[in-house]
């Protein structure tokens, strides 16, 4: 499974690719969460290697009733 990740201010390149074994996958109440094994990232000029990594991601939009005017 590869993926993209995409706008880290850190990086020089500004994406950072990565591609790992998906070992669980969940969605609740808007939340993924991924847990990936034996993980590769790469931008232009690096290889990191690392056993395990688990990406949260949830929507960045505001509703309801928190919002402000």
């Amino acid at each position: 499974t590869a993926f993209q990740l995409y706008g880290n201010s850190n990086s020089r390149s500004g994406t950072v690719n990565f591609r790992g074994s998906l070992h669980t996958n969940r969605f609740c109440d808007a939340v993924w969460a991924f847990a990936l094994n034996d993980v590769e990232f790469r931008d232009m000029t690096e290889l990191i290697k690392v056993d395990k990594v688990k990406i949260v991601a949830c929507d960045g939009k505001i509703t309801g009733s928190n919002t402000t005017d």
